[in-house]
Parts: structure tokens; sequence; C-alpha cells
């Protein structure tokens, strides 16, 4: 009887602190979420977080459908994440494929990749044609803009009317840090969207800005464009590509 006794008593003594480590492990879930680079810049807000032991929520209203998968992709990278149910609605009055459709792709494409920025940019889309005005922090920067609007699904052709300028002292954010979770969703989108890449089987970890990729590529050169597009992300410092080739 006595140790029946002393056995309730451990349990009724351990549970509150049971319970309020759930509680402590799913305000870190959500606050980091909540900070992290893709919730505050691309999706900038529109979606709420919210953990239960473990077990993650979300709900909001976004734009498109890859705006759904990058806010669970995200959660899904944070430590102490047991599952996600994705609540969020797609909601847009943006046809797509339009203009208004080709400037938002732009923008958000502007916002994940590495060496260009999306507030210096200015993006206005008509019948196609897409113009960039603003400033660019060099004439790579500008050609890079450039570049990665073409990218974007029914762009006819682009206008460059960056103008080059230097950044004012601390002023530029092409370097900015980033956390790894955005880091490790950015990166697989970057991959699945990529019609080379889209079909290869892979693991994406990160650890301090530091991308590591396991997985299997069909030639030396998918491992190698694999490798560059992890790299274009922004954030990242490093890629070690641990990628297999096909005999």
């Amino acid at each position: 009887m006595k140790t029946r006794t002393q056995i309730a008593f451990l349990l009724a003594a351990t549970l509150p602190v049971a319970l309020f480590a759930s509680s402590s492990t799913d305000s870190k879930i959500e606050d980091a979420a909540k900070a992290s680079y893709n919730y505050r810049t691309v999706l900038e807000n529109h979606v709420t977080v919210k953990a239960n032991d473990g077990v993650v929520t979300l709900t909001g209203i976004v734009q498109d459908k890859g705006e759904r998968s990058l806010a669970e992709d995200t959660v899904e990278n944070l430590p102490g994440v047991v599952s996600v149910n994705n609540e969020i609605v797609v909601k847009s009055e943006i046809v797509e494929h339009s203009d208004a459709w080709i400037a938002l792709k732009i923008r958000s494409e502007l916002l994940v990749k590495a060496n260009v920025s999306a507030t210096a940019t200015k993006v206005d889309v008509k019948d196609g044609i897409v113009t960039l005005t603003g400033t660019a922090e060099s004439l790579a920067q500008k050609d890079l803009t450039e570049v990665y609007a073409k990218d974007i699904d029914n762009v006819k052709s682009v206008r460059n009317e960056l103008v080059v300028e230097a950044p004012a002292a601390g002023s530029s954010t092409v370097g900015e840090t980033i956390d790894d979770a955005s880091i490790t969703t950015q990166v697989k989108f970057a991959l699945l969207s990529h019609r080379s890449t889209s079909a290869l089987s892979t693991k994406v970890t990160t650890d301090n800005a530091v991308v590591s990729i396991t997985g299997v590529a069909g030639t030396d050169a998918e491992k190698s464009l694999v490798t560059k597009l992890a790299q274009d992300t922004r954030g990242v410092k490093s890629v070690v590509n641990d990628m297999t080739v096909k005999a």
C-alpha cells in the first residue's frame, strides 16, 4: 500500500511539470513560426499558428496554393512539431496567369531569391510585358532581377528600368539573416518547381544557414543544378550536396 501511495504521489508531482513543458514547447513553436522569414515577409502574417502538444493548426487566407504549402512546410521544419493540420483557405480575386498574377509571382520570387531585392523593385505588368523600376545595388543585381522575372510563366518580355545605386551604409537587406526553417522550405520549393529537378527524390536540412542535401540524381548535371538552386536561395551560406548519381 505504501508503494502504491508513493507511485501515485510521484505521478501527481510530475504531471504539472509535463504539462508545463508541453505548453512551453507549444509557445516556442508558435513564436518561431511567427518570427520566421516566410511568415513575416512572404506570407505577410496572413496565417495564424496554434500549437497544442506539438500538433499545429494553421488558419487564415492566402492568395494561392503555393503560399498554403509554404506555410505548412515551414512549420513542419520547426523543432517540437509532431504534425500539422492545414486549414488555410486559398481565396483570391487574381486570375491565374493574368497580369496581376504574374506581378504577384515575380514579387514572391524576388522575396526568396538571393542577391536581389523585392523591396527596392517595383513590378508592373501589362499584357504579359513586365516593367521593372526602382533601384539595384549593382549591375549584376539588376541583370539577375530580370532573369528571375523572365522565369515566371506567361511573361512575354521584360523592360528592365532599374537604376543602379550603391546602398547607404547598413541599408542593404540582400544579405539579411534568414531562419533555417524558412531556408529549408524555400530550397525544397525551388527544387520542386524547377522542371529539371521536380521529379528528383531529395532530403533537405539546414543548420545555421548551411544546407545539406541527400537523395539520388540521374546525372552529374542534375546534381550540379540542385546545388545551384540551393545556393540561389536567400539566406543560404553554403551547400553540402551528398546526392548520389545513378550509375
